[in-house]
């Protein structure tokens, strides 16, 4: 895999988002997505803790950051119930206690720890939200989209742990955390190839997921296996997961749009 192969993604992932929730396909598929940037702007940050890639981390981290306001509001507004409504109300509050984190200091390692709690906060209010927002469409459909929508989560909570092991930041929690959304990442690679709904269109692009996957796994296995943490694995694993990152979010744009 070439340098030049895999850099073209980072910073501008061509995430497809449109300009407001259109149903509920599409507010599983968004609500998703928050808990992916939850877990992506982490890894960005952390990522300029170490210096890896700083120019693409940042512009990452911006991206997202807008992403998740923006999304914030539509799924808000689209809520259409009053307990939906309360989960975005109150993930507003940990969002800002979260972009404060992000944003009111340099990264640093002493500020790691900080953060990875307050991203943690985040990620379970969103999640609260998606399981909702499936649970309101109440079709199979909506699960595959939810489960889709999950391994673009777990593609950068993989590398945020690393990024977190590698500094390190309570290393051990987040080696077992990375071997635990390794083995949830396979099990959903799984289900999301052998359902019924799956087209030839989701099946080429899982298969184009699982040529990523084996790049991303190759860098995640050093920091798993004691391998100290040098600049080139620590930049594989940025570009890695970026790029398993925008093939993940095709597969669940696909799954949004079927036709229950």
């Amino acid at each position: 895999m070439k340098r030049r192969d895999v850099l073209i993604l980072a910073g501008s992932l061509p995430l497809g988002v449109n300009a407001q929730v259109s149903d509920l396909a599409d507010a599983i598929n968004k609500a998703g997505r928050q808990r992916m940037l939850s877990q992506r702007m982490g890894k960005a940050w952390l990522a300029m803790v170490h210096k890896t890639e700083d120019r693409s981390a940042q512009a990452v981290l911006d991206k997202s950051m807008a992403l998740f306001d923006r999304q914030l509001v539509e799924l808000k507004a689209y809520a259409p119930s009053p307990e939906i409504r309360e989960t975005y109300t109150t993930l507003e509050a940990a969002w800002s206690d979260y972009k404060t984190a992000l944003v009111g200091a340099a990264p640093s390692k002493a500020g790691s720890a900080a953060l990875l709690k307050a991203d943690a906060r985040v990620l379970a209010l969103a999640h609260q939200g998606t399981v909702q927002y499936e649970a309101a469409m109440g079709q199979p459909v909506g699960k595959l989209v939810n489960v889709a929508g999950r391994q673009r989560m777990l593609s950068q909570r993989m590398a945020k742990f690393y990024f977190a092991a590698a500094l390190p930041v309570d290393a051990s929690t987040a080696l077992a955390e990375i071997g635990k959304a390794r083995t949830e990442f396979l099990a959903a690679m799984t289900t999301l190839r052998e359902a019924p709904e799956a087209t030839s269109r989701i099946r080429d692009e899982l298969s184009l997921a699982d040529g990523q996957w084996f790049f991303f796994d190759q860098a995640l296995q050093r920091v798993q296996s004691g391998a100290a943490a040098t600049a080139k694995p620590l930049s594989d694993v940025f570009v890695t997961s970026e790029n398993l990152l925008s093939v993940m979010d095709r597969v669940t744009n696909l799954y949004a749009n079927l036709k229950s």
